[in-house]
């Protein structure tokens, strides 16, 4: 049994380490490759300015995250949330690499004490298709996952893009698993048929009669090339 949570995150700046924030984190629940309909969203006030680049790129502002909470007020929140599911993260390093920027501050331990599996999915996608976009657009249009309200970055649609995408290129995945299913179902039923006791039914009087009269049927049709009588001689 597999829980997965779909992550994104929407940050202030590209570097956590020259101080920039998380001001979105948003997570989308799976379980055995079915969503489960559970989410975790929340906007965050990052007590900093964002880069003009940021901004144009999710079009969170200052003066909307003003009243949001900060990571801090969350943070048990999330983690009970994330703790012991596989993330499945697009370019996994940077969201990674925030979160525990934003757990060091508060003296939390990492986030791979809470979850140790990782699963990189542009790492994945790059090895699917090498050599070309990897990106989540070139990934929605690729598999087929309309992503049309996506004018904007935002950390709950593009995880759930993101459990979309992944079950379209883990597909093959989940048809193995299937025939192995299918495989050991099969051959299940054919032991069990195996050792069923064989039922001989006899064939009655009168049914043997009929059988004998189409045979002779038969016989004066083909002008006595009826193979089953030649047999029986």
């Amino acid at each position: 049994m597999t829980r997965q949570i779909f992550l994104d995150t929407e940050t202030t700046g590209l570097d956590p380490k020259q101080g920039h924030r998380i001001i979105e984190v948003a997570g989308v629940e799976m379980f055995n490759r079915r969503p489960t309909g559970k989410h975790f969203h929340r906007y965050l006030n990052p007590d900093r300015e964002i880069d003009a680049g940021a901004v144009a790129v999710h079009g969170l502002t200052t003066e909307f995250l003003q009243d949001k909470p900060h990571f801090a007020d969350i943070a048990d929140e999330l983690i009970e949330f994330l703790s012991g599911a596989e993330l499945v993260i697009h370019n996994a390093p940077f969201d990674i690499g925030f979160l525990n920027s934003e757990l060091t501050r508060l003296n939390r331990s990492s986030m791979n004490s809470y979850c140790p599996e990782v699963l990189d999915t542009l790492k994945l996608a790059k090895d699917i298709h090498p050599g070309q976009k990897n990106n989540l657009d070139a990934l929605c249009r690729r598999y087929e996952v309309d992503n049309t309200n996506r004018t904007f970055h935002g950390a709950l649609l593009d995880a759930e893009l993101l459990a979309a995408v992944y079950i379209g290129m883990t597909r093959g995945q989940e048809s193995l698993v299937m025939d192995v299913e299918v495989t050991a179902a099969l051959t299940t039923a054919s032991n069990d048929a195996a050792n069923m006791p064989i039922r001989v039914i006899a064939a009655s009087a009168a049914e043997l009669g009929e059988h004998e009269m189409t045979l002779v049927n038969i016989q004066k049709d083909s002008r006595g090339a009826c193979l089953w009588l030649k047999a029986d001689a």
